[in-house]
Formats: structure tokens, C-alpha cells, sequence
């Protein structure tokens, strides 16, 4: 029924631009949206525009019929007032067309509307009185008794304060709806801050009201939103919500601790950007997504909140799942432990997220997880004997230690990865000096030797960008040295691949300087770690050998009777494409934090296409060195990246068993690879187009 509806009113009066399929809502607002807008309204922040799910996310039931019924009523009129009245209607000003680009055309409109609220109706007097403010108040307080959501609506939008406390009554206006049974005006009430909790002047509270006049569906409805912040933590972590008609409350009735109450605020408005996100990926075509800009990565800045804060409120989209739901269980454990009053009785440490390298120390410091854990226990032991069934509360005691288990053991498997990687990172060094003083032997050898000579030299495991560091040399210069300082952090960061090197010295008779092409220098800036036209090359058994590999990257190169093109493509498209990338790798790295190995050939797939996409905006011979070598390190990783995402989903039941732990090192160094070309590129076209 309210599909069919929502349909008519997206036609009709909601959906601002087209007669589109309304998926989305405002509800501080009560318009249904589109995902066009959707993408713009989220953009502006839950302090602008409370944005949800119709179908994808958890609804109460009075909720949605108060959004419901303000769409149908017309309330997109209140916010383009000035839009629709002839007298008032403002020069040059006009609704985009359904055809106008959402950006800028749409998402300036959408700003102006609801954030800048340009077109509400202005009463004759200053937006701060303090006179007018007071009398918007008096009139809610009166009309909240009715059902005339859309009177409410615009009185709100005129700067009336749904928790304004009536001298003369002693009330607010959520006691007067709660004693007039009008729940959907509650629910409008406390979409826009009106506290369930608040006493009128003889400490009865707005529940309290609703039970004397037999309104109890009303009253049961005023406690969840009283609990609505901590509900929302719980339902997020494991999925449940407490029962509060039976009192299994698993959160406290008051957080007197300010600083702990902006925390979990701002926890509580990161879960609703998540879950959005979550329902915005799986609805969305990926692909149009970052070429329009409408992803939401962190948080908006909310000006009523400090610098300091909103930058803390930013760093929560930097959690991982992991981390985050870490982050929640404190907090729950917290508050359950401050409801019961009990205090701390360990010194107070500081919350280990493992970013043990980051010297700015972004979060304060919180209670440990020993403290909760040994007061649950304790409190376990004690009332076992006459305690209630635990299982049907949010959440259990063995539920929360399995899921503390799991985080340690977690954590004990990161370490040991950490140190074997760190042991193959120094096995790793010691391997390419030795590999190094060979290839300088070598190529003193080929310099004196004759030109049809061919020397063959097995060594240990080295990486691709190892060899094309040796062989960044001018024509006649002194022997390769081993590595510089400089490239030893670059070298920890590779793991051992395969167990063939070859050094391959030129074969066709000639000297060294006929290697290169005509005209063109290596030097040992940033442009040439990635130029693969080497006279000797120490290359990796992976395909095709060193030779063939060599004459394959000369092959990519401008001929001898081709012009070499020096157009470049427009700075933004490169910019565009390059976020695509970026987007689809962030994809990938999420699959491998997540263990989600069978992801991985679709999400290289997809950086494939992102990365063709991207080259073909070049010409095919490029004038400048610096893009060609960006362009052949862009496509081979990404071909490369292809091969290794293969390799986690075994062609037979009966193959060799996958070391997922060396695949995911080598997928995380190809995407590495990509996003440094990308970067190149980008970087290359902004200068290039300056000057």
C-alpha cells in the first residue's frame, strides 16, 4: 500500500527534479528523495537532513506513518514557499529540470533549500528574536494537540523549539501530544530534540502522561525513544534491540558524564552514515557513483560542534569493522556499568587501536576492557542463583566474551603475521645486496665481453621494482651500487615471490647505447622508478622471461618512425578516472581485511576496467617518458593484480592449498603499484596543463 503510495507522490509533489521511484527519505524534513538527491542530502549532514532507507533499513511503525503522512500532505511545499508563491517569486531564481546534472546544478539547489533554508517563508523580523522565537514555541505547544502534522512542520521550520517549556502550563509540547494521544506528533516532536524524559513542573514526565490517559502503544513508544541512542549501538553490534516492555534494559537511564554522552552521540550518528553506506553500495551502480562525487567517506562538519570534535567525529569513518564494533561494546559496557554505579578499580589506560607507528595521539583515553570483563563476571557468579533467563536480553554475557575472544585472538594473529613478514623482509634484504654485487659483476662483464654473449645467473626471490632500480643508469656510467638508505623502507614493504632471477646482458651485438630509445635519459628522479627499458634486466620468473619481457616494454614505446603525440587528456577526466580507481581498490583492500578471498576476482576485474578506462584517455604514443613508463607500470600491475586475485580460488578441489597470507601481501603491493602509476599520472597532467 504505501509502495503504490510513495510512487503517486514521487509524481506528484515529492521527489523534487523527476517522476522517479522515491527509494529514500528526510525525514526531519518528510520528503521522500531519490537517489540523486539522496547522495546530496547525505552529503549535508544529520544535522541538515536525517536520511533513510524505505525498504533496506529498520523502520518503527508510527515513524514511518508520520513521514508518510507529511509527504502526502505536501510538506516540500513549506521548504520551496517562495518557490510557489507568485508574489514572493525571486529573480533568476528556478527548480532544476529533471534533466540538469545533480552536480552543480541540483546539489547547489538542494543546499540553498535545505540548509541555507532560502526559500521558507520569512516573517517580518530578525531570525534571532528572541520575542517571535517565544511565540512559534507558544503556537507548537498549542497545535501539537491536533493531527495537523504540516502546521507543526513549518512552525518548526520557522524556528519554533520542540522542547520550549510553557511558563504559564508548566509543560512542553511532547506532554501535550502525549496527553492528547497524537503519537505521530510525537514522533515529529523527537525527530527535532524534544526530550521523552523532560518534567513538566510537577516531575511528571511525557510518558507518564500518555499512561493516565490510556494511551500505553504511545507511552511504550516515548521509552524506546528515550533509549533510542544506546538501542541503535546494540541493534548495530548483534543485531538485536533490547525489550523494554519487559525491562531487560541494557543501557543506563542517565549519562551525567558530558564527554561520554558526545562520544556515544557521535558514535551513534557513524552507525547511521555506515548503515546508509551499506544500503547506498548494494543500490547503486559503483561506477556512477565516483564519477558524480556523491560518495560520504567521514562524517560532515557540523558548525554548532567544535573543531575538535568534528575532527574526532571525522576519524571514526578510519575504524574498521572490527575496530568499530571494539569501540561499541565499550561503550555499552560503560554504560551498563555507570547505570549500576559502580566505579573503576584499575588505573585507566589508554584504548590500543594498533597504530603503534601514528605519533599524533588522536583519541583520549578510555576505561580497559579488564575492568568490564571482571565486574561481568563477578556479577555473573553472584545472581546466577536468582538472576533471569539472560538470553532474552540484547545481549548476553557469553556473547560479549565470545566476541572478546575473538578480538584476541585476532589481535595475537596480526602480531604473528607481523613478525614473520618482518623475518621475510630481512631475508629479503640480504637477497638483493647479493643479487645487487652479481648484477655489478655482470655488468662489468658485459661491457667488456662480446655482444652475443649470454650470461645466466640463478639467485633468490626478487621483486619486479628491485630490478628496475639497478638499471637506472646512463650509457657509459659507473657500475650499479647497491641500495641507497633511501630504498630500504621501499624494500621491506616486498615479499619473496618466486625462486628464478635471470640477468639477461644485451644479444644483439651491439653496445649499450642501443638499448634505449633515441633521445631519451634515465635519470634517478621519481619518473624513472617505473621505466622498464633496462639494458640488463633482473627480472621474476612469472610468465615470460627477461628477454621477452624487455623487448615487450621497447615494443610499448614510441617507434623510430612514429611521431610521438604530446596531447594530454583534460585534468579533470584523469582526476575522475583516477577516483574510480581509487574506489574499486578501496573495495578490494576492505575484501582482504575482511578475509573475503572469494571477492577478490571480481574486485580486480573491476580495477581492470578502471585502470583501461583511465589509459585510453591518453594518446597511444605519448610524448613525454614520464607518462609512457606511468601507463606500462598502470597496465601490467593491473594485469598482473588479475593473475595473483586468480590464484585465490583454486581451479580443482584438489589443488595445492592457497597461502592466503603471501596472496594477500602480493595483491596489496599491485594495488600499491596502481594507485602510485594513477598518482603519476595525475600529477604529470596537472603540471603539464599549468604550463
Amino acid at each position: 500500500m504505501f509502495w503504490l503510495i510513495g510512487v503517486y507522490l514521487g509524481v506528484a509533489l515529492v521527489v523534487p527534479f523527476a517522476a522517479v521511484y522515491p527509494g529514500w527519505t528526510s525525514i526531519n524534513r518528510g520528503v521522500l528523495i531519490c537517489d540523486e538527491c539522496c547522495s546530496v542530502h547525505r552529503s549535508l549532514g544529520r544535522h541538515i537532513s536525517i536520511v533513510k532507507h524505505l525498504r533496506h533499513s529498520g523502520w518503527p511503525p508510527t515513524l514511518l506513518q508520520m513521514v508518510q503522512m507529511l509527504a502526502s500532505n505536501g510538506a516540500n511545499s513549506i521548504w520551496e514557499h517562495s518557490l510557489l508563491d507568485p508574489a514572493q517569486v525571486q529573480s533568476g531564481r528556478r527548480k532544476p529540470n529533471p534533466q540538469d546534472k545533480v552536480h552543480p546544478t541540483k546539489s547547489e539547489f538542494i543546499r540553498a533549500k535545505y540548509q541555507m533554508l532560502a526559500f521558507v517563508h520569512k516573517l517580518p523580523c530578525r531570525d534571532d528574536d528572541g520575542v517571535t522565537t517565544k511565540d512559534l514555541s507558544k503556537q507548537l505547544h498549542s497545535s501539537v494537540r491536533t493531527g495537523s502534522l504540516e502546521t507543526c512542520l513549518r512552525l518548526l521550520s520557522l524556528g519554533a523549539q520542540a522542547n520550549f517549556f510553557h511558563p504559564e502550563k508548566g509543560t512542553t509540547p511532547l506532554h501535550v501530544a502525549a496527553k492528547a494521544g497524537q503519537i505521530l506528533q510525537a514522533e515529529l516532536l523527537v525527530v527535532y530534540g524534544a526530550d521523552p524524559g523532560a518534567p513538566d513542573i510537577n516531575g511528571r514526565t511525557p510518558m507518564d502522561y500518555a499512561r493516565q490517559a490510556g494511551q500505553v502503544e504511545l507511552a511504550e513508544r516515548l521509552v524506546e525513544c528515550q533509549y533510542e541512542l544506546t538501542d541503535r549501538l546494540a541493534f548495530y553490534l548483534c543485531g538485536r534491540r533490547p525489550d523494554h516492555k519487559n525491562g531487560h534494559y541494557i543501557i543506563p537511564q542517565m549519562l551525567n558524564n558530558r564527554l561520554f554522552e558526545e562520544l556515544a552521540m557521535d558514535v551513534y550518528d557513524e552507525v547511521d552514515r555506515r548503515e546508509n553506506d551499506a544500503v547506498w553500495l548494494t543500490t547503486q551502480n559503483h561506477s556512477t557513483l565516483v564519477t558524480e562525487r556523491s560518495a560520504v567517506p567521514f562524517l560532515p562538519v557540523n558548525p554548532e560542534y567544535s573543531a575538535t570534535r568534528n575532527q574526532g567525529r571525522q576519524k571514526l569513518a578510519r575504524f574498521n569493522a572490527r575496530e568499530f564494533a571494539t569501540l561499541i561494546i565499550d561503550i555499552l559496557s560503560d554504560a551498563k556499568r555507570r547505570q549500576q554505579g559502580k566505579g573503576l578499580t584499575s588505573p585507566v589506560d589508554p584504548l590500543d587501536l594498533g597504530h603503534g607507528d601514528d605519533d599524533q595521539h588522536d583519541y583520549d583515553s578510555v576505561a580497559s576492557d579488564e575492568d568490564t570483563d571482571s565486574e561481568l563476571t563477578t556479577q555473573n557468579n553472584t545472581n546466577s542463583m536468582d538472576s533471569s533467563d539472560l538470553s532474552d536480553g540484547p545481549i548476553t554475557l557469553q556473547e560479549y566474551l565470545e566476541v572478546k575472544r575473538a578480538l584476541a585472538s585476532s589481535e595475537a594473529k596480526v602480531q604473528q603475521l607481523m613478525k614473520v613478514n618482518n623475518n621475510l623482509s630481512e631475508e629479503l634484504r640480504r637477497l638483493q645486496k647479493e643479487s645487487l654485487f652479481i648484477g655489478s659483476g655482470l655488468w662489468a662483464g658485459g661491457i667488456r665481453g662480446a655482444g652475443d654473449a649470454s650470461v645466466g645467473v640463478s639467485s633468490a626471490p626478487v621483486h619486479r621494482r628491485d630490478r628496475q632500480a639497478i638499471s637506472m643508469y646512463e650509457p657509459g656510467a659507473a657500475p650499479p651500487k647497491p641500495l641507497s638508505p633511501a630504498l630500504d623502507p621501499l624494500a621491506s614493504r616486498l615479499q619473496p615471490l618466486h625462486p628464478s632471477v635471470s640477468v639477461n646482458p644485451p644479444t644483439n651485438g651491439k653496445g649499450v647505447d642501443n638499448i634505449a630509445p633515441k633521445g631519451e635519459k634515465h635519470t634517478s628522479g621519481t619518473d624513472s622508478d617505473y621505466d622498464n627499458t633496462q639494458t640488463y634486466d633482473l627480472s621474476l620468473s612469472v610468465g615470460r622471461s627477461s628477454e621477452e619481457e624487455s623487448r615487450a616494454d621497447l615494443e610499448e614505446g614510441p617507434s623510430e618512425g612514429g611521431e610521438p603525440d604530446p596531447t594530454l587528456p583534460c585534468t579533470e577526466d584523469v582526476i575522475l578516472k583516477t577516483e574510480q580507481v581509487t574506489k574499486n581498490i578501496q573495495e578490494l583492500l576492505r575484501a582482504a581485511q575482511e578475509f573475503k578471498h572469494d571477492s577478490f576476482v571480481p574486485c580486480s576485474e573491476k580495477i581492470h576496467c578502471a585502470v583501461t578506462e583511465m589509459a585510453s584517455l591518453f594518446p597511444k604514443r605519448p610524448a613525454l617518458d614520464a607518462v609512457r613508463c606511468s601507463l606500462r607500470l598502470l597496465a601490467a600491475s593491473a594485469s598482473r593484480l588479475q593473475g595473483e586475485c586468480r590464484k585465490a580460488v583454486p581451479a580443482e578441489p584438489s589443488a595445492t592449498p592457497v597461502d592466503y597470507q603471501l596472496l594477500t601481501q602480493q595483491v596489496i603491493q599491485c594495488a600499491y603499484d596502481i594507485a602510485k602509476a594513477a598518482k603519476q599520472l595525475v600529477t604529470i597532467t596537472t603540471r603539464e596543463k599549468k604550463q
